[in-house]
């Protein structure tokens, strides 16, 4: 077989401070090539004399600085005769240096096929050689570009072979030179960017194949691509360049039904991410999405020219090049990717293998610091094998062995829960409207909570059982998942992060919480870790990052303020206490208090924490912890709540014993009315559902021993501080009686509770160096290492044997009466009598929140005394109710037979039925139906304002572009507090 002869071509552009390397690596290639021809476009920092001087001044032509990379290669080609069919070309980027015997191994690759007709090289990085760059690149339907490979991945070898691709870069392409002209060379509309893989679609359309060949090696800058030069040969900016010409080589070159899926897809998707780019505060690149997808609706007739260019082939070829281009499972797992990136609050771009490079650095929000996957896992594999995932997937377990009595129900109800019926449309409804046609109607505004119970139940396609039953059976994981997330940066190992999160997850309140029904605490308990790590942020973070820590802690403190309002008084104080020990930590001399950080500092950094402080780690604690906005920031966090909650807030301001109250009913039987001082210290609110003492009593016995350590008294200090701030604020609202019931201190003892285990998670290294002491002092620590285990431990076994039991139901009764509601056709209310109380109903059961809203207090006086009036046989009293537009009376069960005989014995009484499970009576005075009130004038600007106000503090709390900084040791935060 005939030597090939080989022509090469290197394309310079401003490029001098990388041309000298790929020279050098040009001249001293082990296969010599037969001619090369440099082309300089318009450099200005020297590039064409040193191509000059290298290859001389007639191998050398000179054009325009707008001249793109295929024009350029044309033009030399242009110039330079046919040397026959062997003829070779390899294209050099003046920022690509190959390794020495990389046109060897090409030639050698295409002479064992020989229907290879373009190859490629194996490409590392340019700075970090043992980075992988590419090894072939594929597509997928939505042009995104995809190398296979992942962020900052290393050539060990676990990629090597060659084999087919769908292309490869232009950086070091080996293409024969006929090839090249039966398939046109580098179409000229891409000056750069996805100009590779439009050559290599057409020639493998034309039935030739395409190669990377990874024993061959070079280096790339990527300069174009990393920004590391101006780009002259378009005035785009190179995101919308590379984002259009990825939309447009796929529509240019798939069959036409494929091209349309296609173009729906990229429609789709450039709306998703522009929301995303807008969302994280990217405008820029909003705008570059945006036009890059117009710029190919616009110019139809430009496609279709593309198209039309490319018709040869085009169907046959797609056969083959089908199953080289991107699975579709690869999608997903971007989108994935995107949505995940953007919340650790880095920008949402694609992952690994797009031009515009970007790749995690060690120790960002973005990947697991303390484990790492097998370098072979799958996307999957990585997900479920890390600690964080596995806790929550045995809490569920848990969850769900212990919730079994409520699986499988028709309606969820009882305990403080309403019975949950209706959709998201009915919530909305409920919410938004100015009177409330239920019970004895209200003009009150909506409790807001319903609002987030709507929306959730929106996301769940309307069902509001489902948002429910996440939220309250759900809590419990779900608590889990925030306690182990928020630890991120202040419990070091994983270990005691995880053994953190599964002791929260289970303390009593939590599993309190669900048999009672309580979804406000339920939700408040999720969110009370989130708290925490906002707070943290808030007080020590960097300018930027802190303000938007602020609204993200305003917006969820609403949120939780609207479950339960006691949530905003004791984050208030807690908020106001951390400002000023802030502000005291920045006054302080530098010397006082200084073990304390920097024990803290220095066993974080032995246990093995990533994290970047100063040289001086106390100077750094300084710099970070307290900064002059901290105060601004935390006034930013503490107003939002009033403001989104205002309307509402000030009915709630009337009657301020709702203040303790929490979403749902208040029922007395809830409630320990004499709460005993261990169940407080045990962390137990008291109610139904709660274990003994002994299941958390090893938390504390864990957290006294914290007091024994020597070092970081600082952090003990605090985690103490707030545990016991905690249970005197549960000892004082457990001791405040409210429309006849104590109310349930529940929300403060969350907080007391995670005081206790995130202090014992940041002191569980120090059990470690006991441990290695060893002596008495291996035997203490090994005994508050199984102290501190048995409380999820025994938590877990005994909710799992005990279960869930009443008052929360899966089978929830319905506590309207069939046949009420079937002749309630007029609109007439129903008095259900239950005991010594009352609720009035208006033809079937209500919504949640409807329960709450406050009548008018003449009214329920009067209809309070007609229906004592009728339970104790006063006649009369029923010409009361039909003047408020009750036209019926019902009993609950269990039903009182002497109760029953009293009704029979109401002249004005006709009974409809009776038996143990309810009885019913008509009135048979004329029911007067009463008028709706008059809604007031603002209601509907106040709902505006309302929404218009809270998507502004969404977007300025949604995370930005992450800024690359050095993690802060673990406790710096609480301890520089």
């Amino acid at each position: 077989m005939a030597r090939p002869y080989v022509t090469v071509i290197v394309v310079a552009h401003d490029g001098a401070r990388w041309l000298g390397e790929t020279m050098r690596a040009l001249i001293n290639q082990s296969r010599r090539p037969d001619r090369v021809a440099g082309v300089d476009n318009g450099s200005r920092d020297g590039s064409a004399d040193l191509l000059a001087q290298t290859l001389g001044r007639g191998s050398v032509i000179s054009l325009p600085r707008s001249t793109g990379f295929g024009e350029s290669v044309a033009a030399v080609l242009d110039k330079l005769p046919s040397a026959g069919r062997d003829e070779w070309i390899w294209l050099l980027h003046d920022d690509c240096a190959p390794d020495r015997r990389a046109l060897e191994l090409l030639l050698s690759a295409a002479e064992q096929d020989p229907k290879a007709a373009v190859l490629g090289p194996k490409l590392r990085d340019w700075l970090d050689r043992r980075r992988l760059l590419e090894i072939g690149v594929t597509v997928g339907r939505t042009g995104r570009r995809d190398t296979g490979l992942e962020p900052r991945e290393f050539d060990q070898g676990q990629h090597d072979g060659t084999r087919e691709v769908l292309s490869v870069s232009t950086a070091g392409m080996l293409i024969r030179r006929d090839v090249w002209e039966q398939a046109g060379g580098l179409d000229p509309f891409f000056p750069i960017f996805r100009d590779d893989l439009d050559l290599c679609w057409r020639v493998r359309n034309a039935g030739h194949r395409v190669l990377i060949v990874t024993s061959a090696v070079a280096w790339h800058a990527e300069a174009a691509a990393r920004r590391r030069r101006r780009i002259t040969v378009s005035g785009d900016h190179p995101r919308r360049l590379d984002r259009r010409n990825a939309i447009f080589v796929v529509m240019a070159n798939l069959p036409f039904r494929a091209m349309l899926w296609a173009l729906l897809r990229n429609v789709i998707s450039s709306i998703v991410r522009t929301l995303l780019f807008i969302v994280s505060k990217q405008p820029a690149n909003a705008l570059d999405e945006v036009v890059a997808i117009c710029s190919i609706l616009v110019h139809p007739f430009r496609l279709l020219r593309a198209r039309r260019a490319r018709r040869h082939g085009r169907k046959s070829g797609y056969i083959r090049i089908k199953r080289l281009m991107t699975p579709r499972g690869a999608a997903y797992r971007r989108l994935t990717d995107m949505v995940q990136s953007f919340l650790a609050g880095e920008a949402p771009v694609d992952s690994a293998g797009r031009h515009h490079h970007s790749t995690a650095a060690p120790g960002s929000p973005g990947e697991e610091p303390d484990v790492v996957p097998p370098p072979g896992a799958g996307a999957f594999q990585r997900f479920i094998g890390r600690p964080g995932v596995i806790l929550m997937f045995a809490l569920t377990v848990v969850s769900l062995i212990a919730e079994r009595s409520l699986l499988g129900g028709d309606r969820l109800g009882g305990g403080a829960l309403v019975p949950v019926t209706g959709g998201a449309s009915d919530l909305w409804a409920f919410y938004t409207e100015g009177y409330h046609d239920v019970g004895l109607g209200s003009a009150a505004w909506a409790p807001p909570y319903v609002a987030v119970l709507a929306a959730l139940s929106t996301l769940a396609l309307g069902k509001t059982w489902v948002a429910v039953s996440v939220l309250l059976l759900g809590s419990v994981p779900l608590a889990g998942a925030t306690a182990y997330l928020a630890t991120r940066h202040i419990v070091p190992a994983v270990p005691a992060r995880a053994w953190a999160a599964g002791t929260y997850a289970l303390l009593p309140v939590g599993t309190g919480a669900i048999a009672a029904g309580r979804v406000g605490t339920a939700v408040v308990f999720v969110l009370v870790p989130v708290y925490a790590w906002l707070c943290a942020r808030l007080l020590s973070g960097e300018p930027r990052p802190s303000r938007r820590a602020a609204w993200g802690l305003g917006l969820l403190l609403a949120v939780g303020t609207a479950f339960v309002p006691l949530v905003y008084p004791l984050f208030a104080v807690l908020g106001v206490l951390g400002v000023l020990a802030a502000g005291g930590a920045r006054r302080r001399p530098r010397s006082a208090g200084r073990s304390d950080v920097r024990d803290g500092v220095r066993d974080a950094n032995r246990s093995g924490v990533r994290g970047g402080a100063d040289r001086d780690g106390v100077r750094g604690a300084d710099k970070g912890g307290v900064r002059g906005g901290v105060a601004g920031s935390m006034g930013i966090a503490l107003a939002v709540p009033p403001l989104l909650l205002l309307p509402w807030l000030v009915d709630l301001l009337g009657d301020p014993g709702r203040l303790l109250l929490e979403a749902g009913l208040h029922d007395p039987a809830l409630v320990d009315p004499s709460l005993s001082a261990e169940s407080l210290l045990a962390i137990s609110p008291g109610g139904p559902g709660l274990p003994p003492f002994w299941v958390t009593a090893g938390l504390v016995a864990a957290a006294l021993a914290a007091l024994l350590m020597r070092r970081q008294r600082t952090i003990v200090a605090v985690g103490w501080g707030v545990a016991l701030y905690g249970v005197l604020a549960g000892v004082l609202v457990s001791r405040i009686t409210v429309d006849g019931a104590r109310a349930w201190p529940g929300v403060p003892l969350a907080i007391a509770g995670a005081g206790l285990v995130v202090l014992v998670g940041l002191t569980a290294h120090r059990l470690t160096e006991l441990r290695a002491g060893g002596g008495l002092r291996r035997l203490g620590a090994t005994a508050v290492v199984a102290v501190a285990f048995s409380t999820p431990l025994l938590a877990a076994g005994y909710w799992m044997v005990d279960g869930v039991r009443a008052p929360l139901r899966g089978d929830a009764p319905d506590v309207m009466p069939a046949l009420a509601a079937a002749r309630s056709t007029q609109g007439e209310r129903t008095l259900v009598i239950k005991g010594s109380g009352f609720t009035v109903l208006h033809g079937r059961i209500p919504l949640i929140g409807e329960a709450e809203l406050p009548a008018e207090q003449r009214t329920r006086a009067r209809v309070g005394a007609a229906a004592e009036g009728l339970v104790g046989g006063r006649g009369g009293d029923a010409a009361t109710l039909a003047q408020q537009g009750i036209g019926m009376v019902a009993l609950a069960p269990p039903v009182s037979f002497e109760l029953a005989r009293t009704l029979d014995s109401q002249p004005s009484l006709q009974r409809l039925s009776l038996s143990e499970s309810g009885g019913l009576w008509r009135l048979a005075e004329p029911v007067t139906r009463v008028p709706a009130r008059p809604v007031s004038v603002l209601h509907v600007p106040l709902l505006w304002a309302q929404g218009a106000f809270l998507l502004v503090v969404v977007l300025l709390a949604s995370p930005g572009r992450q800024r690359q900084e050095a993690a802060e040791p673990a406790g710096m935060a609480l301890a520089g507090a």
